[in-house]
C-alpha cells in the first residue's frame, strides 16, 4: 500500500524536529536488515531517506542516478552490499546519526 503524502510529511516533520525519533528510525531500519527482514529493512531505509535528506541529495552524494536509488529501495529492489553500505555511510554523514555494531549474547 503506497504511503500517502500526509504520512510522508508527518514523518519528515517529526524526523526534522526530533533527533531521538530520527535515531530510532535509522536504527530500526538497519536492525531489520541485520535480522534478515530484508523487505521491511529496505522499506524503512527508504522511509528514512525520504524523511531526512531525500533521494536527490543522496543521488548527488553517491554519484548515482536518483531513479536507480529509488528502485533499489523500492518493493522489488535489491541493492548490492556496496550500494547499501554506501547509502548507510552517506545517511550517517548527512543526518548526524551514527550507528555502531556490537556483539550481544543470544537469548537462551
Amino acid at each position: 500500500m503506497p504511503l500517502t503524502r500526509d504520512f510522508r510529511q508527518t514523518i519528515r516533520a517529526r524526523a526534522t524536529r526530533d533527533a531521538a525519533f530520527r535515531k530510532a528510525l535509522f536504527q530500526e531500519a538497519v536492525q531489520g536488515l541485520l535480522q534478515g527482514d530484508i523487505d521491511a529493512g529496505r522499506a524503512a531505509i527508504r522511509d528514512y531517506i525520504n524523511a531526512t535528506i531525500g533521494f536527490e541529495k543522496l543521488s548527488t552524494a553517491l554519484g548515482k542516478p536518483q531513479k536507480s536509488l529509488m528502485r533499489m529501495f523500492g518493493p522489488s529492489g535489491n541493492p548490492t552490499a556496496e550500494n547499501l553500505f554506501g547509502v548507510i555511510g552517506v545517511l550517517q554523514t548527512e543526518t548526524g546519526v551514527h550507528l555502531e555494531v556490537r556483539v550481544v549474547a543470544a537469548a537462551a
